[in-house]
């Protein structure tokens, strides 16, 4: 049972809302993922990016608290779900000060999507809008097959690339490719983890995507999926969407993931099988987020780069007229 919030110290409480917020396992690439839409939209077209991106890059953040925070609350009342990781489940954070904090921030994230103008503060709205539906009870997205993928997938991927792109740009064109391929490989990853937890969530009653298609179909998804955003991104690179040094700096990512993988052989051989599998998979998503990071990080540098001698010359015309 849940424990009163006046039983727990502040020091606790607080603890607790930042465990709630799950927050390691999506600013690693909420954060490239925005910063590459606005690239997209700023490379073609000559737009300089500024401060608003600053905000739809703490929107999407929060965006996506919320959907991990609502989640763990939710799952916290039913029986069925509840976690030993919830801060909930835990007593750490009463039920009435987790939905009290929810509205805070979904109410900050909407003032953040509002600063980039109205293209981002509508996909910001339907994105905390999803992510609501995704685990509030009387709906719950989640707990059904299809609408269990596709809501995760929009509002964890595809929906975060179209914030930043949207800030600066109101017409994808080819980028729509760019945003599908997101999109595909995080139903590519959620299928993955159905499978991963298919005979514990079959066994709890649950009917998600995996158990109601069955273990061979699902993994044929999969491997559609991948093809497909694999595909995607093959167009979105042939119609020449990203430049030179963003496809330079895919090998050099792979080079420091190799090396990542080197690191880390030592700790696979000191843990026992089932945690050498579960760090397996934990280096696994480490090595792509990575590899995003770098490739994102390396086309920022480089139009701040460009932008900054763009600056130059204005302001030399500017003064030696």
């Amino acid at each position: 049972m849940v424990q009163p919030i006046n039983s727990r110290p502040l020091s606790e409480q607080f603890k607790g809302l930042v465990r709630l917020t799950r927050w390691k396992e999506y600013v690693p690439f909420v954060i490239p993922l925005t910063i590459l839409g606005a690239l997209l939209a700023a490379r073609p077209h000559g737009i300089l990016l500024d401060w608003r991106l600053v905000a739809v890059i703490a929107a999407n953040i929060l965006a996506v608290s919320y959907a991990f925070m609502i989640n763990d609350i939710e799952d916290a009342l039913v029986p069925a779900e509840r976690a030993r990781r919830n801060p909930i489940t835990l007593g750490m954070v009463n039920i009435r000060t987790g939905y009290a904090v929810c509205r805070i921030i979904a109410a900050v994230t909407l003032i953040l999507y509002a600063i980039g103008g109205l293209s981002p503060f509508l996909i910001g709205l339907l994105t905390l809008f999803i992510s609501h539906m995704y685990s509030w009870r009387p709906v719950r997205l989640k707990a059904h097959p299809v609408t269990d993928i596709v809501s995760h997938s929009l509002m964890l991927s595809g929906l975060l690339l179209l914030a930043g792109y949207f800030l600066y740009h109101n017409d994808p064109g080819v980028v729509w490719f760019v945003a599908g391929g997101a999109t595909l490989f995080s139903v590519y990853g959620q299928l993955y983890n159905q499978l991963r937890e298919f005979e514990t969530d079959k066994s709890a009653g649950l009917q998600n995507t995996a158990i109601w298609l069955g273990e061979q179909a699902t993994r044929r998804i999969m491997h559609i999926s991948a093809a497909l955003a694999i595909a995607c991104l093959a167009v979105a690179i042939f119609r020449d969407v990203f430049p030179v040094a963003f496809l330079v700096a895919v090998p050099v990512g792979f080079m420091l993931m190799a090396l990542l993988r080197t690191s880390g052989s030592h700790i696979k051989q000191a843990v026992e099988l089932e945690d050498a599998r579960r760090l397996r998979r934990r280096v696994s998503r480490l090595n792509g987020w990575l590899l995003i990071n770098i490739i994102v990080t390396a086309w920022l540098v480089y139009t701040i780069g460009d932008q900054m001698q763009i600056l130059e010359q204005i302001s030399f015309d500017f003064w030696g007229s």
